[in-house]
Formats: C-alpha cells, structure tokens, sequence
C-alpha cells in the first residue's frame, strides 16, 4: 500500500512538473511575438517625418496584433500566420518609406526576429 501511494505521489508530481513547464513555454513564447516598440525612437532611428510617423504607427499597430494573434495560434498555422504578418506589414511599409527608411525598417525587423529566436 505504501509502495502503490509513492507511485501515485511520484506520477501526480511529474505531471504537474511537466504542465508548468509547458505553460511557462506557452507565456515566453507569448512574448517573443510581442513585437511592440517605442514609436519615438522608431521615428528617430528612421528619419520620419510627422505623417510618416503616425503612419508608421498604425500600421506597426496591426502588425503586433497579427502577431499576437499568430502567437496564440496552434504551432502548425503559426508560420503561416507569421508569414501573412511579416508580407502585410512590408508591403504597407514600403509605402509609406523611402527606399532608405525602408532598408532601415528591414535591417531593424531582421535583428528582432534574430534576436527573439523566431522563424520567418
């Protein structure tokens, strides 16, 4: 009988160690997608102008959430979800930058995604 509690004692421990850890995973994968950024600075390292910036924000305002969203979705759709994201907001960036803002934008987008360990 003691031998049968130990077992049950040992199996409840590990499974209630393997459930934290996977909700630990879920949260810091949570905001490795949080692409969130100080506009100011933004602005100031690109050069934008005061319509630029407001534009920058808005669309960069969509692209967090697309991202969120891709976070809380299932692994299997996540990289295609990432991928509609990352397209979406270059091809309104593109349009509203100029060709060096532009390639800016694109060096600071790359050294993010490098930085937080996420697929493109």
């Amino acid at each position: 009988m003691k031998r049968l509690f130990l077992t049950v004692v040992a199996v409840l421990s590990m499974t209630m160690t393997f459930a934290e850890n996977e909700k630990l995973n879920s949260t810091e994968n949570a905001s490795a997608y949080n692409m969130s950024v100080n506009y100011d600075k933004l602005a100031n390292c690109l050069g934008l102008s005061i319509d630029q910036a407001e534009a920058v924000q808005d669309i960069h305002k969509s692209f967090c959430a697309d991202m969120m969203n891709a976070a809380a979705a299932n692994a299997d759709e996540r990289k295609g979800m990432v991928q509609k994201a990352i397209e979406k907001d270059l091809k309104y960036m593109r349009y509203v930058l100029t060709n060096d803002q532009y390639r800016k934008y694109l060096m600071l987008l790359n050294a993010t995604f490098t930085n937080r360990g996420l697929e493109k």
